[in-house]
C-alpha cells in the first residue's frame, strides 16, 4: 500500500465516524506542501459555511506551523460571526501533530469548542 492509500484509508476511516450538521458542523483541515485549508461544513446539506486559507492571509511571514496557526485563529473569526461555537474536528487522514495540531489549538484559543 502506498503513503498515498494509507492516507484516503484513514480519512474515510475518520469520516464514517464523524458529520457535521448546522449547529456543530465538521471543521476539515486540509494541509499541502504549500498551503493550509479549514472549512466548516454542513454534512447534512452538503455546504461549506465558512472557508480559511493561507493565501488568504495577508501577512503570511513565518513558518508553516506559525501559519497555520493564522489559518486556525482565521477559521475561528469567521464562525464566531455565523454564531457557531461547536464543531467536529475533521484532521482529514493527517496525524494530530505539527500544522494540525497548531490550527487546532489556535481554533481552540480563538473560542471554538471541540
Amino acid at each position: 500500500m502506498t503513503k498515498r492509500e494509507a492516507l484516503i484509508r484513514r480519512k474515510n476511516r475518520i469520516r464514517q465516524k464523524i458529520s457535521g450538521n448546522a449547529k456543530r458542523p465538521r471543521l476539515s483541515v486540509y494541509t499541502s506542501n504549500n498551503h493550509v485549508i479549514a472549512q466548516l461544513i454542513n454534512d447534512e446539506k452538503g455546504n461549506t459555511i465558512a472557508y480559511a486559507t493561507d493565501i488568504n492571509i495577508k501577512n503570511t511571514k513565518g513558518t508553516k506551523t506559525q501559519i497555520a496557526a493564522l489559518v486556525g485563529t482565521e477559521i475561528a473569526k469567521m464562525a464566531k460571526t455565523k454564531k457557531i461555537d461547536e464543531v467536529v474536528f475533521d484532521r482529514g487522514g493527517k496525524l494530530y501533530h505539527g500544522r494540525v495540531k497548531a490550527l487546532a489549538e489556535a481554533a481552540r484559543e480563538a473560542g471554538l469548542k471541540f
